[in-house]
């Protein structure tokens, strides 16, 4: 039998034929990088590729590096082997990569989820033979409801908090998840008030043409009482520290997945919590792998042994591929501070 045409290292991701490793979290001569959230795309690789979209937030945080961009659904040939990058639906840029030699074909996600969101490209279902799926909410208690609603939510739960005379801080990660809110939010409602790691993606995501509502960067001199009313987005670890003791009397909130799960919004000690994710839910993910067609997949970070369960009692050739790809941790503290 012959080797298969993605194999599972120390690594990360490697193809052999193309001697090319995608997202890997050890240095490697040369990179197929998804997104730039810090657990997939890591720094001391000699050689990156990435979608156009994708490397400007990726050289924001990685600094000088030597990286390569490729249009989505661009076919380019890597070391005898066709790669093209195709839409995820997690953050701006992120991809899925598509790899095929002799007619074999596998697809590897990286992050994704399937519900439009107004703001970064939406995804795209892509033919395969075999694919790497991420299933971080990978049970049938995740599902999530339209972002119409939860746009709604969030702005009610401002809109109560400016009538009370206090401060809404929410938090968002700092790449995907901070712009998405932003992107849902009224501009004409309020002020609308940033920390500093999520307006360094905002500058960036500017200056690619996302469409995001003007905002004020936090800085030592901000005070609440200058801003009052204001929504104010920041990395979760923010939430609870004393950076946020300048802004008086508030009111914290958490957008996040994991506020599906009771409990969740008490550990957190949020006033409120948003089921807000860019990764898929039950249903996307089911929806997602049978798209693609094919019959073997491989799933990675989240429930993976009850979701690769799941796929072998519907018909699939199952695996679980372990990786150092962490997904949406509710522990984690930010994936842009790392």
């Amino acid at each position: 039998m012959a080797d298969p045409l993605l194999s599972f290292t120390d690594r990360g991701i490697y193809c052999a034929a193309g001697d090319f490793y995608i997202d890997p979290w050890r240095p490697v001569d040369r990179a197929l990088i998804t997104h730039g959230h810090a657990d997939h795309a890591r720094p001391g690789h000699r050689r990156y590729l990435a979608t156009e979209a994708a490397a400007p937030v990726i050289r924001h945080r990685l600094g000088e590096i030597d990286i390569d961009t490729i249009p989505y659904g661009e076919v380019r040939d890597v070391g005898g082997v066709r790669v093209s990058f195709h839409p995820a639906g997690h953050v701006p840029g992120s991809a899925q990569i598509r790899v095929e030699k002799a007619g074999e074909v596998w697809v590897v996600s990286g992050d994704y989820k399937t519900e439009p969101d107004g703001l970064c490209e939406p995804f795209e279902p892509v033919r395969c033979h075999a694919f790497i799926s991420e299933c971080t909410f990978g049970l049938p208690v995740f599902q999530w409801r339209p972002q119409v609603e939860i746009a709604a939510q969030i702005d009610d739960w401002w809109r109560a908090n400016r009538a009370a005379g206090r401060i809404s801080l929410l938090g968002a990660y700092s790449l995907g998840k901070a712009q998405r809110v932003l992107a849902t939010l009224d501009p004409e409602a309020g002020p609308i008030l940033t920390h500093g790691a999520v307006e360094n993606v905002n500058e960036v995501l500017r200056a690619q043409g996302y469409p995001l509502p003007p905002t004020i960067r936090v800085t030592p001199d901000t005070k609440g009482r200058d801003h009052p009313g204001a929504l104010v987005v920041a990395p979760p670890s923010a939430l609870g520290s004393t950076w946020m003791r300048r802004f008086g009397t508030v009111s914290t909130a958490f957008a996040s997945g994991w506020m599906q799960m009771r409990g969740v919004r008490r550990r957190r000690a949020a006033d409120r919590g948003f089921v807000m994710s860019d990764h898929a839910d039950w249903d996307g993910l089911n929806a997602a792998i049978a798209d693609t067609g094919a019959e073997r997949i491989f799933v990675t970070h989240g429930y993976t042994a009850i979701f690769r369960r799941w796929l072998a009692e519907q018909g699939y050739d199952a695996g679980i591929v372990e990786t150092a790809w962490e997904g949406e941790s509710l522990d984690q503290t930010d994936e842009a501070e790392a």
